[in-house]
């Protein structure tokens, strides 16, 4: 990877610095999208408690390496801090960066508790500070112009929703790290692999009146889930269900979202929500054409976003913009995620808000 660039940006505006920590898997993608916004932005810090992990993204980058949180709040230039560590560890470490007037950009989820995730919104707005919430597959063309279908009213009525993920993470995933597949740092299949899937049942259908879930742990040898289906009631009517599992044989499968409406039919699938695989309307529109060339091939079920969530990322940070998926959207995601648990555990329905 070509090291960052340190020069100012081509109109003389200073850049924005930004620092990352946790060098694990999805950094390489935070690392590549920053660089595509190289005009604009520096990343100017590294860190991560593993050496070698710390050593081969600094040698990547150009950055200067941490070996701690604490001192690279104390030594780095970074204005906005990028969290891409386990998800457990979101909410201390956003509230430590907030404090030193830092904005935050976190992984998803935002955090595993419902408390955690309020105490990183109330922090960065008693600090003045932006606080952003990664939702990369929200930028997908798949999705924008499903999107773009909803609002424009082309479904009619939506009548059901069904989310698939059908992926697979075998056991040395899991033995690879010792935080992950645990309550505390990682929550289970709903809550890490499934969370941008979840964020699609608000952002595109709408607010969800109540659910009830199921979750098994069934083949992998973890404290959480590796399994679950859920069904869901949204306010406007429509009904639903998530269906999620780690265990599809031999590779990841599907991930995929169908929207049946009184008006229109939509499928979008492929491995990681890449292919319109259905987009049928009972009103033609100039996106009809754009929806048949919208998919794209990828191995990643990361997906292409991540350039395209720091524009809107560095926009907002430079006065332009408004942020897009702040801390307030995520605790949107991070409610019906919490509700999932709280019904599997229970064994009941859960209605929503889970708080007035």
């Amino acid at each position: 990877m070509e090291k960052f660039s340190r020069y100012a940006s081509a109109n003389h505006e200073p850049k924005l610095r930004f620092a990352l920590v946790g060098c694990g898997r999805i950094a390489k993608n935070h690392f590549s999208a920053l660089q595509q916004h190289g005009d604009r932005c520096e990343l100017v810090g590294v860190c991560d408690t593993d050496g070698r992990a710390l050593e081969e993204a600094a040698a990547a980058t150009g950055a200067r390496p941490y070996r701690s949180l604490s001192a690279l709040l104390a030594d780095s230039s970074a204005e906005a801090v990028v969290l891409t560590t386990p998800s457990g560890l979101h909410s201390a470490q956003a509230i430590a960066v907030a404090g030193t007037g830092r904005h935050v950009i976190t992984e998803k989820p935002m955090a595993t508790r419902w408390e955690d995730g309020k105490r990183m919104v109330m922090a960065c707005d008693e600090a003045k500070v932006k606080l952003f919430v990664v939702k990369q597959n929200r930028r997908n063309t798949t999705l924008q112009l499903l999107k773009k279908a909803i609002e424009e009213k082309r479904f009619g009525r939506v009548h059901m929703v069904n989310v698939n993920v059908f992926w697979t993470r075998p056991q040395e995933y899991y033995d690879h790290a010792k935080w992950r597949g645990t309550w505390e740092y990682d929550g289970g299949a709903f809550m890490n692999q499934a969370s941008h899937y979840v964020d699609l049942l608000e952002w595109l259908v709408g607010p969800v009146e109540s659910l009830h879930a199921y979750t098994g742990t069934q083949a992998r040898d973890i404290e959480v889930e590796d399994s679950g289906v859920m069904c869901l009631r949204w306010r406007n009517g429509a009904l639903g269900s998530v269906n999620v599992t780690m265990l599809t044989y031999p590779k990841n499968l599907e991930g995929s979202i169908t929207i049946l409406g009184e008006k229109g039919t939509v499928r979008i699938g492929g491995v990681a929500l890449n292919e319109v695989q259905h987009w049928e309307f009972s009103e033609p529109s100039d996106d009809d054409q754009l929806a048949a060339q919208a998919s794209y091939e990828t191995n990643s079920v990361y997906g292409y976003g991540h350039a395209r969530y720091y524009e809107n990322v560095i926009q907002s940070l430079r006065g332009e913009a408004e942020a897009q998926t702040d801390g307030r959207e995520g605790l949107k995601t991070l409610e019906v995620l919490i509700a999932t648990y709280l019904s599997a555990r229970d064994g009941k329905r859960v209605a929503l808000p889970l708080e007035y």
